[in-house]
């Protein structure tokens, strides 16, 4: 018993993608492994294998993807992560999104676990969707949430208030059950504010490529600015998707490109380097998103925010202070919001320090960080 006592604690990290875990919960491993946790990731290997090993992570490769092909396939990811969970005896689980959280918390019925945290960040198209095929999987999921998320080990971590309301009321969670704690946190030293753009009149949008994200609202909204007079230009800033059926295709980007004020770069290195040249942050997402990092990362190097009304993204901006609301899927509107703020350099300079406090009072990384680790020490207690 007393060598049991001090073995040390295992955490185990289920996430799709290794990238996702190298940008959305490197810092809380980092702080877990800090705290005396051996931290394990199993996660679908791509680039980052080296940066996890690095960090002094065990990497376990799994064939589980975010977007399942077949029925099989789907079924063998699923006995495999039983296989997984029973051979590596956790202390912790913390599942990262909506899948891994279904298919890690089926799985975890046959661990030991002490504690699986279900992350879900943000509830996407599963839960905006109109289309056939998303209304019989959301159907399936909603009737599966209560057994899977309440039940006494299990402790489901939400993003915004939004989602804690809908995934509260759907599993019927107590209180003690389930967290809100907003996004992933950002690094207020590594995204300091920086200096406004010698030219104030390029905007930009930093994310995934996918249509529901509105990019292709935002282009329209440039072309109409342009249209009126005002000599806006666009940064589009991410990758497309090979496993969203709803990505922009490389070819659509390009064409867009062609008209020389809009600019797609890709995935950036270093997306500092994207805010030190937009004065605007925009994200126009019909997308139930979580808390957006790059929405965060904008406002912490001092940049004002036009979103939509949306949750998740109503959640990082208060209108009329750190930013401005839009409603979704109106070009209109959006090049409305975009020009007031183009041609008034001060408000933008006030909001975009606004944002950068708020970002510091609730979205910093070691607040985020802090929250994590304090529910794995406390929930993780109970007999």
């Amino acid at each position: 018993m007393g060598e049991e006592k001090g073995r040390q604690k295992k955490l185990l990290f289920l996430v799709t993608e290794d990238w996702y875990f190298c940008s959305h919960r490197l810092p809380i491993a980092r702080q877990a492994l800090k705290s005396g946790f051996e931290v394990v990731v199993a996660t679908h290997v791509q680039k980052h294998a080296k940066q996890i090993t690095d960090e002094g992570f065990r990497l376990i490769p799994i064939s589980m993807r975010r977007s399942g092909v077949t029925l099989v396939g789907e079924l063998s990811a699923l006995i495999d992560l039983i296989s997984l969970y029973r051979k590596e005896k956790p202390d912790i689980i913390h599942h990262v999104a909506m899948k891994p959280a279904i298919f890690g918390s089926i799985a975890a019925l046959f661990s030991s676990a002490k504690l699986i945290v279900n992350a879900v960040n943000g509830l996407g198209t599963l839960f905006s969707s109109t289309s056939k095929k998303t209304i019989l999987l959301r159907f399936i999921i909603k009737n599966s949430l209560r057994f899977l998320f309440n039940r006494p080990k299990s402790h489901l971590i939400v993003q915004n208030p939004d989602d804690y309301k809908s995934l509260a009321s759907l599993a019927s969670l107590n209180p003690d059950q389930i967290s809100l704690i907003p996004g992933s946190g950002v690094d207020i030293a590594h995204f300091s504010v920086l200096a406004a753009p010698k030219n104030g009149y390029v905007i930009a949008l930093v994310s995934r490529m996918l249509q529901e994200k509105g990019v292709a609202d935002l282009v329209e909204a440039t072309r109409i600015l342009r249209a009126d007079g005002i000599d806006v230009s666009l940064i589009l800033a991410g990758r497309t998707d090979e496993d969203s059926a709803t990505s922009i295709p490389q070819a659509q980007l390009h064409e867009w490109s062609k008209c020389g004020y809009i600019k797609w770069v890709g995935t950036s290195n270093d997306v500092r380097e994207i805010w030190a040249k937009a004065s605007i942050a925009v994200l126009p997402s019909y997308y139930r998103e979580g808390v957006p990092k790059a929405l965060l990362e904008a406002a912490a190097c001092g940049r004002p925010i036009i979103t939509t009304d949306m949750p998740g993204c109503r959640d990082v901006v208060i209108h009329d202070q750190n930013g401005l609301l839009v409603p979704i899927k109106n070009p209109v509107a959006l090049a409305q919001a975009i020009g007031k703020l183009l041609q008034e350099p001060q408000k933008r300079k006030t909001m975009g320090m606004a944002g950068r406090k708020r970002v510091e009072r609730v979205f910093s990384e070691e607040i985020i960080v802090q929250q994590t680790i304090d529910l794995y020490n406390k929930a993780s207690q109970k007999p």
